[in-house]
């Protein structure tokens, strides 16, 4: 491994130049772009792709971008996408399926050999997500290929959050705003007197040797303190915070709690709160033909447990109503995925509060079980699952 505390510091040149560096190792690099009125993850091609002088507003149901007269560039917060949308498709074709001219059926898997991947702009809560989705797609007995041929190619370059959002708790969820383990390269931005710059440190060895080939300068004491009072001034702006409780604990001992009705009066099940949470896995199977029956693919495609067919069995729906549908998310999310892979599954992004088209807050849910816990109303048990 690359010595981690090993820094330096590029200029907007040097940012594109990284983009360069990047392609030129035949990499297909993504990274945060201004499109249809939202900054979304895309492939770029250049350094003028990158959403200069562009921030965002966020609250519960809410998204607007806003011009900065910074300059910054990631001055920005989660968007509508995670990386899990290129390490986790939408969308697979798994096989396809042709019947030959004697009938018989050839079956033949699809081995498209995925783009090998720069992500830039990974944020810290982005950059845990990725670890988390790890643990799921890569360990134990039911690994995903796919996601491993993907994740295994993956260069990440980590954006540490200066400014963080209205609906960010990255800090509650121990996720940022400082970036953890696993980035190949970190980025800090600064911008002050001394001008628009980035503090970088090199996480792997390739990481390392990519920032060797960048025009830079050595760290010096003056951009790592200002590096290290952004990041830290973020932890103190956070927009929103979990109840300071055992999550697990909460969701365990609150599963009759009468807040639970009052959610499910306002959720409409829509299930957008997974489509855009960066650790949300579950998928389903499609199997689709042509006219002729004489093709046949089958595609995996994300799955929502708010969808009244995720838990059909024979007899109907094991979780039939709106109340035991967001109950099952909540607390899979940020209780019982412990149990399954020793880890919450929330990692504070605000995507969910954002994205929810009634406003829905997590957080709001969660500080509203707490104070039910507290005053004996949230009985323990299983409860009712419909």
């Amino acid at each position: 491994m690359a010595d981690t505390k090993a820094a330096a510091v590029i200029d907007r040149d040097g940012l594109h130049a990284l983009i360069g560096v990047l392609a030129a190792r035949g990499r297909t690099v993504v990274g945060p772009t201004v499109r249809d009125g939202a900054i979304v993850l895309a492939e770029i091609s250049g350094g003028d792709d990158l959403p200069y002088g562009w921030g965002v507003e966020l609250e519960a149901g809410t998204y607007r971008l806003r011009a900065r007269s910074d300059g910054a560039v990631f001055a920005h917060s989660a968007g509508p996408q995670s990386w899990k949308t290129f390490l986790h498709p939408p969308r697979v074709r798994e096989w396809s399926a042709d019947r030959g001219a004697d009938g018989d059926l050839v079956v033949t898997a699809d081995e498209t050999v995925p783009p090998s991947y720069a992500f830039l702009g990974v944020r810290p809560c982005d950059l845990r997500a990725i670890a988390i989705q790890d643990r799921v797609l890569t360990g134990g007995r039911y690994a995903d290929p796919g996601y491993r041929g993907r994740r295994e190619q993956a260069f990440l370059v980590a954006v540490e959050c200066t400014d963080p959002g209205a609906t960010c708790f990255c800090v509650s969820m121990g996720t940022g705003p400082a970036a953890g383990p696993g980035y190949d390269l970190a980025l800090t931005e600064v911008l002050d007197d001394a001008g628009h710059r980035f503090l970088v440190r090199a996480g792997s060895e390739e990481g390392a040797a990519v920032l060797a080939e960048l025009p830079r300068c050595p760290a010096d004491p003056a951009t790592q303190e200002a590096a290290r009072d952004r990041v830290a001034g973020a932890a103190d702006r956070m927009g929103r915070s979990m109840p300071p409780v055992d999550l697990q604990a909460l969701m365990r001992d609150t599963l009759t709690a009468e807040r639970w009705d009052d959610v499910a009066a306002r959720c409409l099940t829509c299930g957008n709160c997974t489509m855009v949470c960066p650790t949300c896995f579950c998928t389903s199977a499609e199997d689709v033909t042509d006219l002729t029956g004489d093709h046949a693919e089958r595609w995996r495609r994300w799955e929502s447990c708010f969808d009244l067919d995720f838990s059909h069995l024979a007899p109907g729906p094991v979780r039939a109503s709106p109340r035991s549908r967001y109950r099952q998310w909540a607390t899979h999310k940020l209780g019982t995925w412990f149990d399954q892979f020793g880890s919450s599954g929330c990692v504070g992004c605000g995507r969910c509060i954002v994205w929810c088209p009634v406003g829905i807050d997590i957080t709001e849910e969660a500080h509203a079980l707490h104070r039910e816990r507290e005053a004996g109303a949230g009985a323990t048990g299983q409860g009712d699952p419909r």
